[in-house]
């Protein structure tokens, strides 16, 4: 047998498979040499990675169409704008057709259902919101760029707010809370926090407000998205593609690239075990992968390497995508069985580098890989695979078949329609604001303030909240020189309320998971 022979005999599934493109050998594209991967491996994760313009992008929504099409939803991370064109037909011009006769594929224009999200609503979609106490301390401190220390210090002020059930639903809940620990009245709470100093509380305070000062306040509150809305087909047995629209946050990758491993963390945390599946429940395509691993704290990158390595048996794939496998820690990609790789260039030292470690993450096979890896054409890569029996498949170079849907952009407008005639529209649209940390602080020191505090002046009263929303009653900040919000949390008097308030109920701990995540309150 041939060597192109053996490597097509170790695609040739039985089950149900996607169908990746047509192999490559010896110079020539072979139409009947199909490279396959099978549909139960596919909650083994994989890792889709290549230099720029190489075509992951396409190589992303050639897969989810098939999974799509074999009543699998999935999750996209569409950072550059590119796959919002998975929900409308393809155009059929030279190069689909040249590109379908040369892999064997039968191609028909077809657009998939999909939903579009944002993230807190910042550009086109369905709104994305965490609260505070959901997204938890360890996800909080990567955004926050803080070090190991006050990560852990983070970790007690949450879990503090857990016991005293003071609710950190947005932004200005943990802020208050930070700075009511900071204060003279809190300073007691604070020495009952152990290993929690005053000068740490006070860099996490100041961080948090440098954060809120970015525009971010946004992506925190209520009402938080259910990760469990990803699972959903729709009314023809399709999977739906969930497509989280990042362009508008584009230059936030630290958030982003965190909010998704909360929007992973949340889903391993509710699933159920099945084990292993005749297919998945969800795929995740987690894009620009290299933006979470960058500067993580060792709980950080543990906590990603024990989530990967359970949620599988929660039904829920993985797919990395990156540049080059190096982007990925290694304990993470041990867990990667599946894999597509793209070009890479070679033009500095480093590249050179990079290119021989991605060599050397392959199986052994007949092709001279280096060379290989430094040829490949746009929409060509070197897959390998875990067949039916979970063995890596034979290394194959691979022409990929071309997607069926738009390969590219949806029109903003287009995307918005789309959201607004969603079912979730009116679920997530419009942010709640209840009462939290914030409000019971605030009202903690409006009970036990004196009269004369009580006052604006010149024997007037402070008036009533009215019917108006909690955001236009509350005192502001500014030239008025009405308190500030931390001015709120530190008066006079206030530990005494709130030890009466909240001190005396039994301390509630909220469930957390490997990430410091809280479990959704049902």
């Amino acid at each position: 047998m041939s060597g192109a022979s053996e490597i097509a005999a170790g695609y040739a599934f039985a089950g149900p498979a996607l169908d990746l493109g047509a192999l490559l050998w010896d110079g020539q594209c072979l139409p009947d040499a199909p490279v396959r991967v099978p549909l139960p491996m596919l909650n083994r994760h994989g890792l889709v990675a290549g230099a720029t313009g190489t075509g992951k992008t396409k190589t992303l929504q050639l897969i989810a169409e098939q999974l799509s099409a074999q009543g699998v939803p999935v999750f996209l991370a569409d950072v550059k704008g590119d796959l919002s064109g998975v929900s409308v037909p393809g155009a059929d011009n030279d190069k689909v057709r040249e590109r379908a006769r040369e892999v064997g594929q039968k191609w028909t224009a077809a657009g998939f259902p999909a939903e579009f999200y944002a993230l807190g609503g910042l550009g086109h979609g369905i709104p994305v919101r965490a609260t505070v106490t959901s997204f938890g301390p360890v996800l909080l401190s990567k955004v926050l760029g803080l070090n190991p220390t006050q990560e852990q210090s983070l970790g007690l002020i949450f879990h503090y707010a857990d016991q005293k059930g003071l609710e950190l639903y947005d932004l200005k809940d943990l802020r208050a809370v930070v700075a009511f620990l900071t204060s003279d009245e809190g300073r007691t709470e604070l020495k009952n926090i152990g290993g929690l100093s005053t000068a740490t509380a006070g860099v996490i305070l100041r961080s948090l407000t440098a954060f809120e000062a970015q525009g971010t306040a946004g992506f925190f509150g209520e009402p938080e998205f259910d990760t469990g809305e990803f699972l959903r087909t729709a009314a023809d047995g399709r999977g739906i593609v969930s497509v989280l629209e990042l362009p508008a946050v584009q230059d936030r990758p630290q958030l982003f690239s965190t909010f998704l491993m909360w929007l992973l963390a949340d889903l391993f945390h509710d699933l159920p075990e099945i084990g292993d599946a005749d297919r998945p429940k969800l795929v995740f395509f987690f894009d620009e992968a290299h933006l979470l691993f960058h500067d993580a704290s060792k709980a950080f990158l543990d906590s990603i390497t024990q989530t990967v390595r359970l949620i599988r048996s929660k039904g829920v794939g993985v797919f990395f995508v990156t540049q080059t496998p190096k982007d990925v820690p290694g304990d993470v990609l041990a867990q990667l069985g599946n894999r597509v790789q793209h070009a890479l260039r070679a033009f500095t030292p480093d590249d050179q580098k990079a290119l021989k470690a991605t060599v050397k993450t392959f199986p052994h096979s007949p092709y001279d890989l280096e060379e290989l890896l430094t040829g490949l054409g746009t929409g060509e890569a070197v897959v390998t695979v875990l067949s039916e029996r979970g063995a890596p498949t034979p290394v194959a170079a691979t022409r990929l078949r071309a997607p069926e849907s738009l390969m590219g952009p949806v029109d903003g407008a287009a995307v918005d329609r789309a959201a607004e005639a969603s079912p979730l529209h009116e679920r997530y649209a419009q942010a709640v604001d209840r009462e939290s940390a914030f409000e019971k602080l605030a009202a903690a020191q409006e009970r036990t303030a004196p009269p004369a505090d009580r006052t604006g002046g010149e024997g007037r009263s402070t008036p009533e909240p009215d019917s108006r929303s909690r955001s236009e009653s509350r005192p502001k900040s500014g030239a008025e020189g009405e308190p500030s919000v931390v001015e709120q949390v530190v008066g006079s008097g206030m530990f005494r309320s709130l030890a009466r308030s909240v001190g005396t109920q039994i301390g509630r701990e909220i469930t957390r998971s490997l990430f410091g995540t809280a479990r959704r309150r049902r």
